[in-house]
């Protein structure tokens, strides 16, 4: 019988943060780029940082033998350890930084307070503040995150397309992504300036999913980044129309940041690893397998300053590559 053989690289953890670079996947997607053209004077109306704090990843069921013993793997994960403080103080300076980036890539940046106190915006209503949003990520997988603004931000607002919920709570959250969008557009045009809209999702762990026909279900590793396809930023231009830019591969880092452990109990672990073998050998007998999978709860405990710091170095890598792209676009 062939052996089935896997590799896996383990990242060293090192004290400074150190960005990952993403070889296999392009790092941008740009919708509209020539919308952008001659737009240099901008306001930002929009900054949002989302903090993942659970999530529920699900691999697909293999096949075969394989499916039987293996089947459906989960990994349940959790982040402990920060603080509203902690969420607020990153999306601050994130927001600082992404605007002197703007600056110094040769925009022009008005205040905030002139798009919050025009009339364009006077009916519009902020979402909650903080904002829970229950996310929908890949297919099997669920999340649940929560969104902070800029502390000199009277509103927090969000357009379409900046987050992908999931459930009935996110119906409420659409309508008024719908009603922000064009309140401003309604400014741009009158002000004829562009209007920046920015929303970024920080992740905790990096999930490697195995091929196939691999025994070794999901890995859960820690690091920190701002997550592909939920994390862009999108220019509203001075005609109404739009050029955003979504990114594509996480832009991540590594470093002691959070510190993982297994949350599964022993009596899980051996309740899962009983009804695969029981399932395993029904498959052989010919009366087909069951497909119980292996559930493996994951513990994610933040380090207070590490923490922060990689999470605001994953915002300002992010930063320095949508306004390069952005830039390239005028």
């Amino acid at each position: 019988m062939k052996k089935l053989l896997s590799a896996v690289a383990i990242a060293a953890m090192l004290a400074q943060p150190v960005a990952v670079a993403a070889k296999d996947k392009e790092p941008v997607k740009i919708s509209g780029p020539a919308n952008a053209k001659g737009v240099n004077t901008v306001t930002v109306g929009a900054f949002n940082v989302g903090f993942i704090f659970e999530s529920t990843d699900q691999s697909a069921s293999s096949g075969g033998l394989v499916g039987a013993f293996g089947g459906t793997t989960k990994a349940k994960s959790e982040l402990v350890g920060v603080t509203p403080e902690m969420m607020q103080a990153i999306t601050d300076t994130a927001y600082a930084d992404f605007v002197s980036q703007l600056t110094a890539s040769g925009y022009t940046v008005q205040p905030a307070a002139d798009l919050f106190g025009h009339a364009a915006l006077a009916k519009t209503k902020s979402q909650e503040v903080p904002l829970d949003i229950n996310i929908a990520l890949e297919k099997g997988s669920k999340g649940k995150a929560t969104y902070f603004k800029p502390s000199s931000f009277p509103s927090l607002l969000m357009i379409p397309g900046d987050f992908m919920g999931s459930g009935m709570s996110s119906i409420g959250i659409n309508m008024s992504a719908g009603q922000a969008s064009m309140a401003l557009t309604n400014y741009a045009k009158d002000a004829g300036v562009g209007v920046i809209d920015v929303v970024y999702l920080i992740d905790f762990s990096q999930l490697k999913r195995p091929g196939a026909f691999s025994f070794g279900g999901l890995q859960v590793n820690s690091a920190l980044s701002v997550s592909a396809d939920y994390s862009r930023i999108t220019l509203i231009t001075p005609g109404g129309k739009q050029s955003v830019i979504t990114v594509k591969a996480p832009v991540a880092v590594e470093g002691e940041f959070v510190e993982k452990s297994d949350a599964s109990s022993g009596t899980d672990k051996a309740l899962q690893s009983t009804a695969n073998v029981a399932g395993g050998l029904a498959a052989v007998a010919g009366f087909g397998g069951l497909r119980f999978g292996k559930t493996r709860k994951f513990a994610f405990t933040a380090k207070p300053g590490n923490y922060e710091e990689g999470a605001a170095k994953a915002a300002s890598l992010a930063s320095e590559m949508l306004i390069g792209r952005l830039g390239t676009l005028r």
